[in-house]
């Protein structure tokens, strides 16, 4: 099983990749993965008992985030302008290891719509999103 390394990519690596071309070096291991993917457990729960709706949200910001990024030239970055999260399903401990995707829905030079879902380990949706990314200059 191949070793997952954690960790940022450094902005000046950023600036001469292509978005896609990033992704595809943290999909290879070539870049490190982002730091919160895996498995929720009790340090994500929120006072009710499920795990905290800021969590996924975080997640599925993250995937959709993402896949806007694969649609952007060397020396560009994109940010969040606007999110809309609907959670249909709790999280807990019991979901085991959770997947988020997201798949851009459009992608102009300074604007990104994008979608995302998360679901748990069993492949049940949890919650589903939309979101409005701001392309520009790194």
């Amino acid at each position: 099983m191949k070793q997952i390394t954690y960790g940022v990519v450094e902005l000046e690596q950023m600036r001469e990749l292509s978005g896609l071309a990033l992704m595809q070096g943290i999909a290879e291991g070539r870049y490190p993965a982002a730091p919160i993917a895996g498995t929720p457990g009790l340090e994500h729960y929120n006072p009710f008992g499920s795990v905290h709706g800021g969590y996924i949200t975080t997640l599925l910001d993250s995937a959709m985030a993402c896949a806007v990024q694969t649609n952007v030239p060397a020396g560009q970055g994109s940010t969040t302008l606007e999110l809309k999260v609907n959670f249909v399903r709790a999280v807990n401990v019991q979901s085991g290891e959770v997947r988020a995707e997201g798949n851009v829905i459009s992608a102009g030079k300074r604007v990104a719509t994008a979608e995302g879902r998360l679901y748990d380990a069993s492949g049940n949706l949890c919650a589903h999103a939309s979101t409005t990314c701001l392309i520009f200059p790194i």
